[in-house]
């Protein structure tokens, strides 16, 4: 089809709207990581820098050496890894049971499991419950609420039930127990969903916040996002939590804000460097259990 002239004034006006917006969301990323970047002294006296004449790695030396901070990456990176593992060995393992045929309580765990995504008993019954399995103050109390999630395993009830059922048969013809076949044959066949999973798992688990506002109180037991929450508002406010405030009192005098945009950096950068290496995985997820015609 030949362009008119009223078309191609369209064209141009929808490609710079849409350059613009996409300019302005991406100024603030920018501006987070300039202003780290940026030398302290320069800052000083440049409060708003677009472009740092003298760039340094102080802010990032400074951070990295801070116990508060590195036992707060410390906790996060335990909380991405480990309950990353037990929620997809969790979700994984129901959602096969679930899937085969022959388990006679299918319909009733799969009816129990449907409830969950209707009703939720809320945020105090949740906390008495894990007040009264003494996980108060503990890394587990981040993890075991949170190890799987209804529709998750809906999802992978639906991609096990796509595997054919000559698969099972044979493993079981050379030997192979239920667990052996899970393991020896599901696990590395699902391997596509299991990658995919496994990203949404630890990107939730990196970003633990609201629970562990709720069920922890110990300063050594926070992950990052709390600390990093605590730090922006008590730069801000100049009160708050003791051991943080040992962050924002640096005998080098830097500014408070390269601190901030330093921390911020450093918690995000984990999931920006994963994330454009297993971004194909997200796309599966997606479509895992979806109907095919």
């Amino acid at each position: 089809m030949k362009s008119t002239l009223g078309s191609r004034v369209f064209d141009t006006f929808n490609y710079l709207f849409l350059a613009f917006v996409s300019l302005s969301t991406l100024l603030p990323f920018l501006y987070v990581i300039i202003v780290s970047f940026t030398d302290p002294t320069e800052y000083a006296t440049r409060p708003f820098v677009l472009f740092p004449y003298k760039w340094s790695l102080a802010s990032y030396q400074f951070i990295l050496s801070t116990p508060t901070f590195l036992n707060s990456l410390s906790i996060s990176a335990f909380l991405a890894i480990i309950g990353t593992a037990c929620s997809l060995l969790i979700t994984s393992g129901l959602s096969y049971a679930l899937s085969r045929k022959k388990f006679r309580l299918k319909r009733q765990v799969l009816m129990a499991i449907l409830f969950t995504m209707l009703f939720n008993p809320g945020m105090i019954p949740n906390y008495l419950l894990i007040k009264q399995m003494g996980l108060i103050n503990t890394v587990w109390a981040l993890i075991l609420p949170v190890l799987t999630s209804a529709w998750y395993v809906i999802l992978m009830k639906s991609f096990y039930q796509e595997i054919p059922d000559e698969l099972e048969e044979s493993a079981k013809i050379d030997g192979c127990t239920d667990i052996g076949v899970f393991f020896r044959v599901m696990l590395p066949v699902s391997l596509s969903a299991i990658a995919a999973f496994s990203l949404f798992f630890a990107v939730a688990y990196w970003n633990t916040y609201f629970s562990a506002v709720l069920y922890i109180n110990k300063d050594v037991l926070r992950p990052m996002q709390v600390v990093l929450q605590v730090l922006l508002i008590q730069a801000s406010t100049q009160v708050g939590d003791p051991a943080v405030a040992q962050m924002l009192q640096s005998d080098q005098m830097l500014p408070k804000e390269t601190i901030k945009m330093s921390a911020v950096v450093v918690a995000s950068l984990p999931i920006i460097i994963v994330y454009p290496f297993l971004q194909r995985y997200f796309v599966k997820g997606m479509m895992v259990g979806s109907v095919k015609g």
